[in-house]
């Protein structure tokens, strides 16, 4: 707090005058971070056309704007010292994930480039869930990730897969003539095939 006070240029005094603790400091800055990237995401999405693919990359590059201002050591740090701030920066997180590439994806089904025979709440839910499986300190630390790169990465496996341009030239083969009922699977993983 005194580093902080001596950059704005008031007491330690008139800090604690307007936050009554470090918690509420960083609780304050923390969802004004929020306001920010909402603002920003709610004029991507306000002007966004019928080019979803366009409205797509403008979204991801306000998202990594936004996540180049964030350190590995800043994320540690909350996880440790406040993490109650933590969970507030994931919950939020969440939200804006649900409702931004929720309506992305969306669009993108009416389009005709996001795939239909996926639910479009299955596919947020998969994007959330790589999310919080990577996006944690201890995660990123040991893939050597920044918040930036982490996300960047799995929203580029989310949207285009792990197959390379030649793989998808080439046609998979699925079994089709036989379909494969849930307890057929169920099985296949009591004995491991799965």
């Amino acid at each position: 707090m005194d580093d902080l006070a001596a950059e704005l240029g008031m007491s330690k005094k008139t800090l604690y005058a307007s936050f009554a603790s470090k918690t509420d400091l960083l609780r304050t800055v923390l969802l004004d971070k929020f306001r920010s990237i909402e603002g920003d995401l709610d004029g991507i999405m306000s002007a966004r056309s019928a080019d979803v693919l366009g409205s797509l990359h403008q979204l991801l590059a306000c998202v990594q704007r936004h996540a180049e201002e964030i350190q590995p050591p800043f994320v540690r740090d909350i996880r440790r010292e406040a993490p109650e701030m933590f969970e507030l920066v994931q919950s939020r997180r969440r939200e804006v994930i649900q409702r931004y590439f929720g309506k992305i994806f969306d669009d993108g089904r009416k389009a005709g480039i996001i795939r239909k025979d996926i639910p479009t709440k299955l596919m947020v839910e998969i994007l959330l869930g790589a999310t919080e499986a990577v996006m944690n300190p201890p995660k990123m630390a040991e893939l050597g990730l920044t918040p930036k790169t982490g996300f960047l990465t799995i929203i580029t496996v989310i949207l285009e897969g792990v197959i390379t341009g030649k793989g998808r030239s080439r046609e998979i083969r699925r079994p089709r003539d036989k379909e494969i009922t849930n307890s057929e699977i169920a099985r296949g993983a009591a004995r491991g095939d799965v």
